[in-house]
Order: C-alpha cells, then structure tokens, then sequence
C-alpha cells in the first residue's frame, strides 16, 4: 500500500512518520502546490493532508485510493459528496489539540496583560541594572480574580478555558454562536451583555455562517476599554480592520490571535501596522501545536487506517 503525505510540514519536522510505515510505503512531500497534486496522488491508497485541497478535479486521478486521512478537525478541504460517490473515506482527527489550545490561550493573555515584552525588554537592555529601585511599575497590571471572563463558543476548547479562569477566580460568562450549547456550570448571556460585562473575551468558535464576521468595530467598541481580546478560534470571527482600529483608538486595551483570515498574514494586513504594537501579539496558527498533540494526531491518523483496513478486511470475509 502506498501512503502519500501532501503536506507533512504542516505535522513539523520533528514528526515521527514511523508509525505509518507498518500500513506500507510513506512518501511524504513537505507542501504541495494545487498543480502538483494530481499527479502525486495518482498512485496512492491513502492520501494524508492538512490544508492541501483535494477536490473533484485532482481526485479523479487517484484512481486507486481508498482513503483520504485528514491531519486536522475539519474536512473543508475535501470534496465529501465526490469522495462518498467514489466510495472514498474521509476520516479526522478531533480533540487531540485541546490541552495545546487551551494553553496557549492563557499564555497569550499573560503576555498582555502582565506587558511581558515591555518588561523583558527593560531588563535586558541594562535599564534595569541601572535603576535606583528594586521594581518597575511603569506598566501596571490587574489580577485575574474577580474578573469576568467572556466565552465565545463553550465546546470542549471553551470548556476547559472555563474551568481554568474559574479557577482563578473568574465569573465565568459564555455565548453560544449556535443557540445549541447549555451548561449548568457557567452562565450563558447575550453577545451584547458578555461583551459589554467582561474583562476577558476568548473565542473558540468554529467559522460558519452564524461567526463569521461576528465581531466588527462596533462590536468591539461596545467591549470595557480595560478588556483583552483572545481569538484562538477562527481568523474570519473578528474583524481585522476593526480590530485594528479599536486598537489604535483604546476601544480595547489589548488582543491576542493565534488565527487570521489570511494565512499566512498578508502584508497589508491593517493589524501589522497599529500605532502601539505592544497591545498586541499574533501567533502563526501554533495553539494547536504542542509536541503532544501532534504526536496524538499522527497517532489517531494511524489509528484511522488500521480501522479502515480492518474493515475491508472484514468486508472481503464477509
């Protein structure tokens, strides 16, 4: 069987792609230009990918594959209705990413809001060795007890943030972008009130039709002037250019985003280029990266190949 990874840098350099090989031959390309799919996959069983598109167009030349493993929570990448007219599966990967996301919420926050940069830097450059004090409160900062933390989409991400703010000793308020999600543990409000309420507002949304453009700069500018922003969901929830704004106008005090609408970010992207830069941070999309989860996510990938071939195997019995 012939395995074909279109995108493995996407898994890191550091992924052990061992765990693959037992099912056959692994031929991992590092990324995968639209016009170089077809013919990669031309030959495949499996075909593995992260973002690559695998549409109706360049599946029609994978004429052996039996399986197409996505590196990732979502399938819109993939032509479902064509795979399923084809008889191809299409497996995931869910959960595997939480405790990563999770994490990197809190360090996104903690950079803001303690100004962690200014102080870093304050040390380093010898300000500090040559103050008459022992401390710098050049930068004040507030606690996270007492305040109220705000959080957009409470599924399993938006959970275990919930749990850890209340640890802290946050009120912890959630809106559900479904109208679906209920929960006895938090309080559920409005957008306007949980905007207009929270210190913290972190979103763990997916993009659909319900998020997508959910917080413009009117919505921001109805957020404390004090809060912080933390998009660790999906880049077309927020607003980049109203964001932006918000930002240079102290509508907010301060944002951290791990997703952007666009990525990679383009240049013109009105974020890279606010006036005071150290009220916020942007990731490259990494929240979900931890070594763990990766090692997870390769680990139910091989998973969902030898289920799928268990069950051919089975159906051939049969």
């Amino acid at each position: 069987m012939k395995i074909v990874i279109l995108d493995s840098k996407t898994l890191g350099d550091d992924a052990d792609l061992s765990l693959l090989e037992k099912f056959g031959e692994v031929i991992a390309y590092g990324t995968t230009e639209p016009h170089e799919v077809g013919e990669r996959i031309c030959d495949a069983d499996v075909i593995l990918a992260n973002k690559v598109i695998l549409d109706r167009f360049n599946l029609a030349n994978a004429l052996k594959v039996k399986l197409i493993c996505i590196t990732a929570t979502g399938t819109n990448n993939v032509d479902l209705n064509y795979a399923k007219e084809m008889g191809i599966a299409v497996t995931n990967v869910a959960g595997y990413s939480t405790n990563s996301v999770v994490q990197h919420t809190f360090a996104c926050l903690f950079y803001i809001l303690e100004n962690l940069k200014y102080y870093d830097e304050y040390v380093k450059s010898n300000q500090y060795s040559k103050s008459p004090l022992f401390t710098n409160l050049d930068k004040p900062f507030w606690e996270l007890c007492g305040k109220t933390w705000g959080i957009i989409g409470l599924g399993e991400i938006g959970r275990n943030v919930a749990s850890i703010a209340k640890a802290f000793g946050c009120r912890v308020i959630y809106f559900s972008t479904s109208g679906k999600n209920t929960s006895t543990d938090f309080e559920r409000v409005n957008l306007e009130t949980l905007l207009k309420e929270s210190d913290i507002v972190s979103i763990h949304s997916p993009l659909n039709e319900a998020t997508k453009g959910l917080l413009d700069y009117t919505k921001l500018c109805k957020m404390k002037n004090t809060s912080i922003l933390l998009n660790m969901g999906r880049g077309g929830i927020v607003d980049e250019e109203g964001l932006a704004k918000a930002l240079d106008e102290n509508k907010i005090w301060g944002a951290g985003l791990d997703v952007l609408s666009h990525e990679p970010i383009k240049e013109e992207n009105p974020l890279l280029n606010i006036s005071r830069k150290e009220k916020l941070i942007i990731t490259p999309h990494i929240a979900w990266a931890s070594i763990e989860a990766r090692e997870r996510l390769l680990s139910e990938v091989a998973k969902n190949i030898a289920a799928f071939l268990n069950n051919e195997k089975r159906n051939r019995v049969e």
